[in-house]
């Protein structure tokens, strides 16, 4: 973990219901304003897609999943906890006790399925260091355990192509970072 995500958690809003698209431009406007991109990080308005049938017609509709909340991922300073709770349409943070106290973050597992349910995944990024050439271990997925010669790497998008022998044939595995692990045997 770098230090820039030393303190980096997600908490909860609470907004006037309706305003939590406002909110989250309000939000993310005093973060260029002031000068806060190292403390104050994603907005999020959790939403899911609902296919309605009306009158023997399907439309898709966007619901918000938790209307009157916002999500925000920031490193809690006395600064980002004053900007956030003083922007217009916020009403309290979640988890606050009141009386100036800062509010609890949400637990990973939470996030993580809130954000799993929007069809946003968590980035995460892995430390390994490899090169076109090198060997590596596949640690999860289809090709679990198995190793295989790494033939091209996209750093930008933490992944990696890696020529693996199955079935007398070298087939080649589209994989993350996460999936993989440096193989030391080469």
């Amino acid at each position: 973990m770098d230090s820039a995500d030393y303190g980096k958690q997600w908490y909860v809003l609470h907004t006037y219901s309706g305003y939590e698209n406002k909110v989250k431009t309000n939000i993310e406007s005093r973060v260029v304003s002031m000068g806060m991109e190292d403390n104050i990080f994603r907005v999020i308005v959790p939403e899911e897609e609902e296919v309605e049938v009306k009158d023997g017609k399907s439309k898709t509709a966007v619901h918000k999943t938790f209307p009157g909340y916002v999500l925000i991922e920031m490193i809690m300073s006395d600064q980002a906890w004053y900007i956030v709770r003083n922007t217009p349409g916020v009403t309290g943070f979640i988890g606050s006790h009141g009386a100036g106290s800062k509010p609890s973050p949400l637990l990973p597992e939470e996030i993580e399925v809130i954000l799993k349910r929007m069809g946003v995944q968590e980035k995460v990024v892995s430390d390994i260091h490899v090169e076109v050439g090198d060997y590596v271990i596949i640690t999860e997925g289809a090709f679990d355990g198995m190793s295989g010669k790494v033939s091209e790497v996209d750093q930008e998008k933490q992944k990696l192509k890696v020529i693996i022998e199955m079935f007398g044939r070298e087939t080649i595995a589209e994989l993350d970072f996460i999936q993989v692990k440096e193989d030391d045997t080469y």
